[in-house]
């Protein structure tokens, strides 16, 4: 007789049954005698790969994906998307598998990157909430969803992580703010989810409460920043630049101002009154700026986006 633990496969015609050993005892794993939660929660652990995962693979899905393969190996990563099309060009242009659902996709993963709209979760939910489970962390890029209501949502005590990335995180540029319960987490577990953020660019631990506020200083603004691109290239193009050019001038003004900011640590305010000199060209182009209300445009901006967010809960 094996002892206690041992393991016996049995193939007759098309069924295939697997018997576990515990303490003298044998269930078979398709009989309505299940093995003892201490033996599933160790197979469960088997099967979860140190993956990530995402489900969903839209313009968000896609930044943070691209970003990731700057630090992970294509082998970490597994993804589903609503459209086969979709999911065969994504994996030959970055080698990263799909799985064929949801369900399968969630089922074999560490860490699980929700990046659908809100508006789709409960079809996603339903499919994979009786395969995930506490020892997984489940992110969620959803903007206005709370933690406490997808912890709800998806049950069974399932470890619940807000992020917003942008856009920018395809290049290893974006900004990601993340809001999760420290305590619920171990310290690799916190060192992970810091790497899969900071690999897409910058990341900043905020308090939940403030997530709707990172999506309007971040998460909504690279299209006004391209706005302003736009128009400041236009501007260029009204006096004779050509618009290659004029873009190119433009956006890297904006990435290099934006590097005097995060890098010197001067206030704006500062930066900016050191390109003012007096009676000259550029304080004459903030003064019309501000007689045209270029501060409270983006500040309105930002309110509908709060707006729009609030509404959305």
């Amino acid at each position: 007789m094996r002892p206690a633990g041992a393991f016996w496969q049995f193939r007759t015609g098309i069924y295939h049954f697997s018997l576990i050993g515990i303490r003298g005892c044998w269930y078979g794993k398709n009989s309505v005698l299940s093995e003892s939660p201490r033996v599933h929660n160790k197979e469960k652990e088997k099967r979860i790969m140190a993956k990530i995962g995402f489900i969903g693979m839209g313009n968000m899905g896609s930044a943070v994906l691209n970003g990731l393969l700057k630090v992970y190996q294509p082998g970490d990563m597994i993804f589903t998307a609503a459209h086969r099309e979709k999911m065969e060009k994504v994996t030959a242009e970055t080698k990263v598998k799909h799985a064929s659902s949801n369900r399968e996709c969630a089922g074999q993963v560490k860490y699980l990157i929700l990046a659908v709209k809100p508006q789709y979760f409960d079809i996603v939910f339903e499919e994979i909430r009786d395969v995930v489970g506490p020892e997984q962390v489940i992110i969620s890029l959803a903007p206005g969803i709370s933690i406490e209501n997808i912890r709800t949502r998806l049950g069974g005590g399932v470890r619940v992580v807000r992020a917003m990335p942008n856009t920018p995180a395809m290049l290893g540029e974006g900004m990601t703010g993340v809001a999760y319960e420290a305590a619920a987490y171990d310290e690799e577990e916190k060192r992970e989810i810091g790497l899969i953020f900071s690999s897409c660019g910058r990341m900043e631990l905020v308090e939940e409460r403030l997530m709707d506020a990172v999506g309007c200083v971040s998460g909504s603004s690279p299209a006004f920043v391209y706005m302003f691109i736009e128009a400041l290239a236009d501007s260029g193009v009204k006096y004779g630049l050509p618009r290659k050019t004029a873009y190119a001038m433009a956006a890297q003004t904006v990435m290099g101002s934006a590097k005097m900011v995060l890098e010197t640590g001067k206030h704006p305010g500062q930066l900016k009154d050191e390109v003012c000199s007096p009676g000259g060209t550029t304080i004459a182009g903030v003064s019309a700026l501000e007689e045209h209300g270029f501060r409270s445009s983006v500040i309105k901006a930002a309110d509908a986006c709060y707006d729009k967010t609030q509404r959305m809960k």
